[in-house]
């Protein structure tokens, strides 16, 4: 009965929102700081985002060197999905990240690195989440597009210098190694910002001891969630490189996943072990009067973190195999994708809140973004060994811009659709679905390039290559065996490669095509607009 009295108020506050035009009067702000020192708040909360994008994309165009050492190529997805994965935990810790990145730069092997990699998505993760809550719970809806806007500036700033901070350190003396290790020295320069202004309001004011705290987290809904999607990416890295595809071990990790993806909507929906107000889905507000447009923007944002992740690391592994770059090299080649996708981002936060509302129509930027990403991605699809620098660049180009019009905007239109009370929840649950694109699209990307590639090398290369000699030939030109190929031979081996590097775009076309279909579903709305143009 409660929770049924909760939807209800819920449905009305939002139903009031969506049929009331803003008041003239401008709305309060919900933060008591202003001028210099909040600037130096955003700033602090913003280089989070920053190193946690840095460590996501450091060992973009490292991986070949790091293979090569530990000659594991079938384990080469799990250097980015490791990363990613742990952000189901929903857990904020730097210390943890920290340690992460200690762990990866002492590695001694493949398998170590991947813990210490998950580790580092395990912190980082949660400083993502914790910038989206903080944004949310201190700018107006208004203002909100521009600042989310800005964590899309400093997510590309890092995601651009984290492959190039990874290949020189690669390049260097130091080795990979310190591509790791240079986060220890950012977090020890910015952990005292975090602890000296960051505002720290407790959301349980009236909850004193750990054990009560505690309670408040939903432990059985994070298990079976992680379990889902843990055994879904495990099953599908491990597929045709470590186990057969029909294998008995292939099939029980799917079936857990499944089972464990029913058990979690089962226990959600009906509370178990949790109460309406501690489960980990917002389910009153998935199915309350704005769960269309929250729905969609979880898909949209899942989409544009497919968009933007497997170009960033496979535009890297494609100028290495077929231009013998350096990292460094390799590394810079991503600018044209990221600076448009960067770029577009901000233009299209500020638009967006502008007081004007003439910019304001959402939809129109979803469906202008996806038509571009999907030919972006088709485009960089028709690439080939042989394409010239300017296709790639000006493919790659197309298919930023496209993405940045839709990857972050789904955090504020969601916000916005919602109640102010439900920002935060709104945040983490639009995150939910950003991480969980960018999860699967890696896991599934990889999984596709190892097994192609792998088929068509054992075509070109014949029977009598080992599988050692195949997995040496995936890591690139730097490889033993590639340097004592004949010309035609190597010509041979990097059309294999590249042909199975083509495969991965299939996601990004889809993915476009995705929130083209969907733009269709949104309203045809203006949620931005403020109190003075109401008033003028």
């Amino acid at each position: 009965m409660a929770s049924n009295w909760r939807r209800h108020s819920y449905n009305d506050d939002v139903r009031n929102r969506r049929n009331n035009p803003p008041s003239p009067h401008p709305t309060p702000s919900p933060r008591d700081i202003s001028g210099p020192r909040w600037a130096i708040v955003v700033l602090s909360i913003l280089s989070s985002t920053f190193l946690f994008a840095l460590d996501n994309t450091v060992v973009a165009d490292v991986q070949p060197r790091i293979v090569q050492q530990f000659a594991a190529v079938d384990k080469l997805a799990w250097l980015s999905v490791a990363f990613i994965m742990a952000a189901w935990l929903y857990i904020a810790s730097v210390l943890v990240s920290e340690i992460g990145s200690a762990v990866c730069g002492a590695a001694p092997n493949m398998d170590t690195l991947i813990v210490g990699r998950a580790l580092c998505g395990l912190g980082g993760s949660g400083m993502y989440l914790g910038v989206m809550s903080l944004i949310a719970a201190t700018t107006t809806v208004q203002e909100r597009p521009l600042y989310v806007g800005g964590i899309g500036l400093t997510w590309g700033l890092g995601t651009i210098l984290g492959p190039l901070v990874g290949g020189a350190f690669a390049e260097s003396a130091a080795t990979w190694r310190w591509a790791f290790y240079i986060n220890l020295v950012v977090g020890a320069v910015i952990i005292p910002i975090y602890f000296l202004l960051l505002p720290s309001p407790d959301p349980q004011p009236n909850t004193a001891t750990l054990r009560a705290r505690l309670r408040e987290i939903d432990f059985l809904g994070a298990a079976l969630m992680l379990g889902s999607i843990t055994t879904f990416v495990v099953a599908i890295n491990f597929g045709g490189t470590v186990y057969p595809w029909s294998s008995p071990t292939e099939i029980t990790l799917f079936l857990v996943s499944e089972a464990c993806t029913l058990l979690f909507g089962f226990q959600q929906w009906l509370c178990l072990c949790t109460t309406p107000a501690r489960r980990l889905l917002p389910v009153e507000i998935l199915t309350g009067e704005s769960a269309q447009t929250t729905l969609i923007m979880f898909c949209t944002t899942a989409a544009g973190g497919a968009g933007i992740f497997v170009p960033v690391y496979f535009i890297p592994l494609f100028f290495q195999f077929t231009r013998g770059d350096d990292p460094v090299r390799a590394a810079v080649r991503l600018l044209p994708f990221i600076l448009f996708g960067v770029v577009v981002t901000l233009v299209q936060g500020a638009l967006l809140s502008h007081k004007s509302g003439r910019f304001g129509l959402y939809m129109a930027w979803f469906l202008a973004g996806g038509v571009l990403a999907t030919a972006g991605g088709v485009l960089m699809y028709m690439v080939t060994a042989t394409s010239s620098d300017a296709w790639v660049y000006a493919s790659s180009s197309l298919l930023g811009a496209g993405v940045g019009m839709f990857s972050q905007a789904g955090f504020s239109v969601a916000q916005a659709s919602n109640d102010e009370s439900a920002a935060s929840k709104i945040a983490a649950f639009t995150a939910l679905g950003q991480t969980g694109g960018i999860t699967l699209s890696l896991a599934i990307a990889n999984s596709v390039f190892i097994n192609e590639a792998t088929r068509r090398l054992g075509v070109v290369l014949g029977e009598s290559v080992t599988k050692e000699q195949i997995d040496a030939a995936i890591v690139g030109i730097g490889s033993d065996i590639f340097e004592k190929m004949g010309p035609e031979m190597r010509l041979l081996v990097l059309e294999a490669v590249v042909e199975a590097m083509r495969k991965v775009y299939i996601l990004v076309i889809v993915a476009g095509a995705l929130v083209v279909a969907l733009s269709f579903g949104m309203r045809r709305e203006r949620l931005f607009i403020s109190a003075a143009a109401v008033g003028a």
